[in-house]
């Protein structure tokens, strides 16, 4: 599977890592094996709407039959694994702080023109809204990895919500910040061998495609620690894929990494 196109499906994993804090501090690879991971997807959030759970109903099949992923059902109504559900529950389908918008203003009419005089042309553009300051983050941000910039961050972008790293097989990738790792295994199909740390209640920073994790969920890790081996499962080439997130939202990783 390409790994952009599922690139898609890391925000919600995202979240849900807060559910996945464990108590396990050993240093050695780890392999899932546990319960199947909830299916990942591209969601369609219906703002507003809701659904009643009925006797018999999963959350896979409630999520796959309204349009959603199991996973951002899950995650948005936060429900933590093994994802059980009630008869009788209600399951919102969209993500909190989405509800209805209300309907906009229809645009004032403009007057028609005279038949003797040539409208209005403005000589200049309206102003553009500035976009908003990157947030102030505490976490003494390093690089993850070194090697070539080969992906940037585009805003808006579900497949570029991090910057990807070539190198070589092997090589050390490294913990951006001090923090807990919440999330190591390979449940996410498309992004291999994946680490998340959580640096404090704000701050995530993500670890793709490694060739194999050095640590476990619950240890704490010290910034510039390494965590894992580059490599390429889920990826075309040998590389990292590094996001951050503030609040569960993709911010430009190049806003907080040092210049180089």
């Amino acid at each position: 599977m390409n790994h952009r196109s599922t690139r898609v499906m890391l925000p919600a994993l995202l979240v849900l890592a807060a559910f996945l804090l464990a108590g396990c501090g050993s240093s050695r690879v780890i392999h899932d094996g546990g319960a199947r991971p909830v299916a990942a997807g591209a969601s369609t959030p219906r703002p507003g709407a809701t659904v009643t759970v009925s006797r018999g109903d999963t959350l896979y099949r409630l999520a796959t039959s309204n349009g959603i992923s199991a996973l951002d059902l899950a995650m948005w109504n936060g429900i933590a694994a093994p994802y059980t559900i009630y008869p009788g529950q209600r399951l919102q389908l969209y993500p909190s702080g989405s509800g209805r918008r209300p309907a906009a203003a229809a645009p004032p009419r403009r007057p028609a023109q005279s038949a003797t005089r040539p409208p209005v042309v403005p000589t200049q553009a309206p102003p553009q809204p500035a976009l908003p300051a990157p947030a102030r983050s505490p976490v003494g941000w390093r690089w993850p990895a070194d090697g070539t910039l080969v992906g940037r961050y585009v805003a808006g972008e579900p497949t570029k919500q991090g910057i990807d790293i070539a190198g070589t097989a092997g090589q050390a990738v490294r913990a951006a910040g001090e923090g807990v790792v919440v999330y190591s295994g390979a449940g996410l199909v498309g992004y291999g061998e994946l680490i998340i740390i959580k640096h404090d209640e704000q701050w995530l920073s993500a670890y793709g495609h490694n060739r194999s994790r050095l640590v476990n969920e619950g240890a704490r890790v010290a910034a510039g620690q390494q965590i894992a081996e580059m490599g390429r499962t889920g990826a075309a080439r040998d590389m990292l894929h590094f996001e951050i997130r503030y609040n569960g939202k993709p911010v430009d990783p190049l806003s907080y990494l040092p210049r180089r």
